[in-house]
Parts: C-alpha cells; structure tokens; sequence
C-alpha cells in the first residue's frame, strides 16, 4: 500500500484538508513576526542555568519538581483560596485538553473572530463545534451577537482572550461580565499577554465556579521553553488534569521555569523595557499619514497599511519579519502584526515599514 493509500484510507477527512500550524522562515531576519521577548538573559544568569540544568537527572521521569513549578505559579501569579492549577506544554495543550475533556454528545465551542487560531483547531480535531464571532470594525467585542450566539448554540467552552490576538487590545470589563453570566459552561479567560497588559481578570475569577484563567510563561520570556498554566476551582481542575498526559512537562523546562521565577525581577525589567518600546513606536506609527495602529496591551502593534502583501515583501526584503495577517479574517483586511523588539530592532522595523508602504 502507498502512501497515498494510507494517507486516503486512514487519514480523517477533516485533517487531509486542514494546513498546519505555519512557522515562517526567520533565518538572517530580525525577527519581529511570533510575540517573543527580544531580550536574553544577562551572561552571569545564563551561566548560573546551566550549572543548575547540568545537575538535572536526566534519567528519570520528571516527578515532584513539577508540584514545585505549580506552587511557585501560584505564588507569582497571587491564585486565589479555594484554586488550583494545572501544567500544559504551552498554552496550546491546555487548549486541547479542554476540548478534549469537554467532549460530550453536541458539544462546541465559541470565541470571537479574529483570535488565536488554536481555539478553532482543538475544536476541529476532537471533532467539536466551532463558533466564530466577529468583533466589531474597532475589534471591540459586539455584546449582542456574543450574547445571541451564546444562547443560541450554548456552548461547552467560551474562549476570551485579554488581552487579543491578533488585536492587542482589551475588552470592555461590562461586558465580559454579561457574557460570563449568560455562559451555559466553562469560560476560559487568555491572560497570555499578561505582562504588558494594564489590568487583570485575576482579582475578578474567584467570582464564578464556571470560569478558568490560563497563562503562559512564553510572553513572561520563556517561548522556547513550553510551559502554560490554568487556574480554576480546585474541582474543575481535578476533572481536566484526568485528561493530561503524564510527564509532560519536561524535567529541563520545569527546571528553566523555576529558575525564571527565582529571578522574576529580570523579567519585569525586560517586560517594563518592552512597554516602553511599544509607546515609542505607537508614537512613531501615528506621525506616518498612510498608517492606522491600534491601541495595544500586548506586546505586539496591529497595524492597516494600503497594501499589507506589498508593505510585509518591503520589510522582509529589508531584513525584517513581521506577520502579515490579512487574510486571517475579512475584518484584517491589509493589516500587520508588529512585535515590539529591543530599541534597534524597532528602528529597523519602522524604517523598513515606511519605505515599504
């Protein structure tokens, strides 16, 4: 049998037409297109990790350390009494294995359109429901069609991401608040983007019995290194970890995590550095006449340009690489996603932009 065969026989439909996540090719750019923090670690932390990762048993399966990940998670981000979290190998498995325990006879999930793509995957692939909803033109979110979808296909999972992506921006506290209330099921609040964000849902999801804070260390600064987290009631958190594959943090990222956490410091003087880049270059994006930018709470800049296929082959040509994300959703129509990087990366950035346009 071919291939071919087995790929026609075997294969699901569903996914034979799907495209895979793409990661474009970054090679000699600056790299200004995936949301990462621009900053290294200072050479003598650096140092002082890999003395401490070199002593890791390599050998073993990871065992209590993760329970010690989960605390100092915790602590960094002020859980609530009466809470408790679960790991994931980045956001991204935590969204699966939602989908996956919320899997029951005509199940779907909702999250409003343009957002995070994985929300609409891990529907797809455990074979849910899916229901986009659009934002507004302004990408604010549109109370009555949320309210309307929500009791229309009462879904198993509602996604709020806080602040957006690809939008940036936060949503009107009211009105998350309507939608919380009127959520059939689960309501799964994205705080990713947290560390440059100008307010919280922390000190607010103690609330509700139904609602779930997930973060990620990846914006924190850790992208490579693959660790998301989720809090909830202690019962709701009982139920989805039955879902989660055992060891799947590695003993290397556990170790890295706590580590970063030991040194937070570091990391809220590079996210300070980062919101201060971004006024900078909100800034610099106002004074060019053909540009819109957006207001932002992340640290990425969405920006509409006249022609987005046209401005994003002027930077790459120009040595820098950002995200086109035009054709994500009608409401993106010419619009790119901007990483703020270090001061010198951003200067590259916005030269290439304007003589790109």
């Amino acid at each position: 049998m071919t291939a071919s065969d087995l790929i026609a026989k075997r294969i699901r439909q569903d996914v034979q037409s799907m495209h895979a996540y793409a990661i474009q090719d970054s090679a000699g750019l600056i790299k200004l297109d995936a949301m990462e923090n621009p900053h290294r670690l200072p050479t003598e932390l650096r140092r002082q990790l890999g003395e401490r990762l070199a002593e890791v048993a390599l050998n073993r399966y990871p065992g209590d350390r993760t329970n010690d990940l989960r605390r100092a998670l915790a602590a960094h981000a002020g859980m609530p009494e009466g809470f408790d979290i679960m790991l994931g190998n980045g956001s991204d498995e935590l969204i699966s294995l939602l989908a996956m325990a919320c899997d029951v006879p005509g199940a779907s999930i909702l999250a409003p359109v343009p957002g995070f793509v994985m929300y609409g995957m891990s529907a797809q692939l455990q074979g849910l429901g899916f229901n986009g909803v659009d934002l507004t033109p302004d990408f604010e979110l549109d109370e009555r069609a949320m309210l309307a979808a929500i009791d229309r296909h009462q879904p198993s999972i509602i996604y709020l991401a806080y602040p957006n992506n690809p939008t940036a921006n936060l949503w009107d506290d009211g009105v998350i608040e309507k939608i919380v209330r009127a959520a059939p099921g689960l309501v799964v609040i994205d705080e990713a983007y947290q560390p440059f964000a100008s307010r919280s849902y922390i000190d607010r999801v103690e609330r509700h019995q139904h609602v779930l804070l997930m973060r990620t260390l990846s914006k924190f600064g850790l992208a490579g290194v693959r660790i998301g987290y989720m809090m909830g009631p202690q019962a709701l958190i009982a139920e989805i970890d039955k879902v989660r594959p055992p060891y799947n943090i590695s003993v290397l990222n556990c170790e890295a995590a706590l580590f970063a956490l030991a040194h937070q410091d570091e990391f809220a003087r590079q996210a300070q550095a980062i919101r201060d880049q971004r006024q900078v270059v909100q800034a610099a994006l106002a004074a060019l006449p053909s540009v819109k930018a957006w207001p932002s709470d992340a640290n990425m800049i969405l920006v509409r340009v006249p022609d987005a296929a046209h401005a994003f082959d002027g930077m790459r040509a120009r040595g820098v690489l950002v995200k086109n994300v035009s054709r994500m959703h009608p409401l993106l129509a010419d619009c790119l996603r901007l990483t703020i990087g270090t001061a010198e990366e951003n200067e590259r950035m916005l030269a290439a932009l304007q003589a790109s346009l």
